[in-house]
């Protein structure tokens, strides 16, 4: 796989997502969904790596590995599963590109990162108003969108602090492998919810629109989604990785509104765009203020 298809297919994996759980999900128990997604992905990874005879290890260091990812992959899931019930697929993205600067904050508290500089704190500031303002249009709309908040920003919370305590595991492993072995450690997990939330099949209620979003959230959301990021990771620097993280936004936004009718209000439109302002500003701010000081030095000299 090249580079240009990896980032490519990770930004429209990520773009559609969120997307793929609401519709997963209309006819389909969420539990059962995330559970029958894991469930896919798991199986058609374990005959890829018995196929391509890719080595993946079980020793100590490697289960610790995988069960930090499984933290982020079921915390996260499952959260944004529940959370679908409220939200549009466009505000759950928007949500979700927060998670580097929710990472950073967690990283200094954990792995003791250096403190975050007045122009980061500035862009987590822009941020989170504008996702005050999106959150209280949500609020007006719908009375129920608290609790899709409350369960977004906790999925959030997961996958940021699986990412952050992964960065403390050094282990140099196939990506496919890293996916294999964390998707399998969360199985388990989700199948003990659904069997403690629902426990039901009723098969005879699942719609075709379903039963396709969850095979593709299984194939290409879980397995493919997550190969393609890890070898991305290992490939670019992480502010081209980062792009990732302002474009998904817009486009699930434009996708909910084209294919789900979701409602896009200029209220959330100024959230969104101080949310993505803030972000731009928290990764690439200091180096433009660096940059714009070098040309003002030149300039006056």
């Amino acid at each position: 796989m090249s580079v240009s298809i990896a980032y490519l297919a990770v930004l429209l994996i990520w773009s559609t997502t969120p997307l793929g759980i609401i519709w997963s999900s209309e006819t389909i128990n969420p539990s059962m969904a995330v559970l029958l997604r894991m469930l896919i992905a798991v199986v058609l990874g374990a005959l890829i790596i018995k196929v391509r005879h890719i080595e993946l290890p079980w020793h100590g260091k490697a289960i610790k590995l995988y069960s930090y990812s499984a933290l982020g992959i079921f915390g996260g899931m499952m959260c944004s599963y529940i959370a679908g019930q409220y939200l549009t697929s466009g505000l759950m993205s928007l949500v979700f590109g927060l998670s580097p600067i929710l990472s950073a904050l967690l990283a200094r508290k954990i792995l003791a990162e250096a403190k975050l500089s007045l122009v980061k704190k500035l862009a987590m500031t822009l941020s989170f108003i504008g996702l005050t303002i999106v959150c209280s249009d949500n609020l007006a709309l719908s009375t129920d969108a608290g609790i899709g908040i409350a369960f977004i920003l906790m999925a959030v919370f997961f996958f940021s602090l699986s990412g952050v305590l992964v960065k403390s595991i050094s282990l140099v492993i196939h990506p496919l492998a890293t996916t294999v072995g964390s998707l399998t450690v969360s199985l388990p997990l989700f199948l003990l919810t659904w069997l403690l939330l629902d426990g039901s099949l009723n098969i005879e209620q699942w719609q075709e629109k379903s039963i396709y979003a969850t095979v593709y959230l299984g194939v290409f959301g879980s397995l493919i989604g997550f190969y393609a990021y890890f070898y991305v990771l290992q490939k670019l620097t992480a502010s081209t990785v980062t792009l990732i993280t302002l474009i998904t936004p817009v486009i699930a936004l434009s996708l909910g509104n084209m294919l789900n009718d979701e409602q896009i209000t200029v209220t959330l439109l100024l959230g969104a765009a101080l949310v993505i302002v803030g972000l731009t500003l928290y990764h690439w701010g200091e180096s433009l203020l660096s940059r714009f000081s070098t040309s003002a030095s030149v300039k006056v000299s």
